[in-house]
């Protein structure tokens, strides 16, 4: 079954399909919002837990929430990309990096088939030198089987506004180089990953709303504006792909410690159309966001 989620946009339609995508409490949601497409948040606790928060597109927003204790030291974490939820056969294994301090980490750790955490997360040194980074994310492409295509990149926002970017093969990191003039930006979400680029959605100090899309290759990004103000409010923007070519975007205020849905077209400049969802109940005040992301065959992003 699906639902369709459709606003008019100066004299256009935006229909989301909703539905096809599995959360990590999909089987805990109710029918009302099993059939909804879902921001699957992410967050350390101020205590070092690890949480897991379903935001489903339902009207109002909904919520599924959970989380695993004793995962980190309480305030080891600053930074973590997306995290990969991957059952096995005793349980679930949670993995993928994170910044402690000012080394780079590979973090993984399991719970059982009862959920119960088997130990803390195990941490494997990458690199130091993080320090000054603010942002952290890692894009994943793997084509569905039978395709062989896969690739891995990893992108960093420094302090002064230089965007890094890596290639990871084999968990060995490897510069691809890094690009100034994103010193406004205050958050990034990954909308698109394909064999040939990704792109993000940043927000800006002074309220603007980018698309960033970053080619493979040696060119530079292409940076694309898609609103010019009312963007400014949010420390962090999480995204998930909804139906095809679309896009759930969950913004959320640190400062006020709240958080918004809206539902996002496929990305085509100050033409994009975005409707707000609402306000999600509950109080987002975890030190730490990321987002929880299944293999990589199956977290989609048509976004762009």
């Amino acid at each position: 079954m699906f639902r369709r989620l459709t606003a008019s946009a100066g004299g256009a339609v935006l229909t989301l399909v909703l539905g096809a995508l599995v959360p990590g409490n999909a089987q805990a949601a109710g029918a009302a919002t099993a059939e909804a497409c879902d921001v699957w948040l992410g967050s350390v606790t101020a205590a070092g837990a690890h949480r897991s928060t379903d935001v489903f597109a339902t009207t109002p927003p909904t919520v599924q929430d959970r989380q695993w204790g004793g995962v980190y030291t309480p305030g080891l974490i600053r930074l973590s990309a997306r995290q990969t939820h991957e059952p096995t056969p005793g349980g679930v294994q949670r993995s993928r990096y994170v910044v402690a301090g000012d080394a780079l980490y590979w973090s993984v750790y399991r719970t059982d088939t009862n959920g119960q955490l088997v130990e803390p997360a195990e941490l494997r040194r990458i690199g130091g030198g993080w320090s000054a980074f603010k942002l952290l994310e890692v894009s994943e492409y793997q084509a569905l089987y039978p395709g062989k295509v896969h690739r891995q990149a990893a992108y960093a926002l420094r302090n002064d506004g230089l965007l890094f970017r890596w290639t990871i093969d084999n968990g060995t990191w490897r510069a691809a180089g890094s690009y100034a003039g994103y010193a406004a930006v205050k958050s990034m979400a990954l909308i698109a990953k394909t064999p040939t680029y990704d792109t993000f959605l940043a927000n800006t100090r002074g309220g603007a709303l980018y698309t960033i899309r970053i080619p493979v290759g040696s060119a530079k990004p292409v940076v694309t504006p898609v609103r010019t103000r009312t963007w400014q409010g949010f420390e962090t923007l999480s995204a998930m792909g909804c139906g095809r070519n679309s896009t759930l975007l969950l913004g959320i205020d640190k400062d006020t410690k709240t958080a918004y849905l809206y539902a996002v077209g496929h990305a085509n400049g100050l033409s994009t159309l975005i409707q707000s969802r609402g306000k999600v109940p509950g109080a987002f005040e975890d030190p730490v966001y990321f987002r929880w992301a299944p293999l990589p065959e199956f977290d989609v992003a048509n976004g762009d």
